[in-house]
């Protein structure tokens, strides 16, 4: 067996993500209780991706090339993207 092939039967499945995000809603949503227009899908979008950067960052050790490569991104898009979320020193 192959090292890419141990790596993908130890990796999570996508699903898992998917599912990981719907209890995140779930749970914010029961916590609101009401249902009010609050811009949920703006706010949701906000905060997966400012987790996300930082994750990514953490696991790239603050190396912006590095980490734009894992996130498929031009390293310039990331320092945008890092600076609208205030991770940018």
């Amino acid at each position: 067996m192959n090292a890419l092939h141990s790596r993908a039967e130890a990796a999570p499945a996508v699903p898992a993500l998917r599912e990981a995000v719907a209890r995140a809603t779930r749970r914010y949503l029961h916590d609101r209780g009401e249902c009010e227009a609050d811009s949920l899908y703006a706010l949701m979008l906000s905060e997966m991706e400012t987790g996300l950067l930082t994750e990514v960052m953490k696991h790239c050790e603050g190396n912006q090339s590095r980490a734009a490569a894992v996130l498929g991104i031009n390293r310039a898009t990331l320092r945008k993207k890092l600076e609208a979320v205030g991770l940018l020193g």
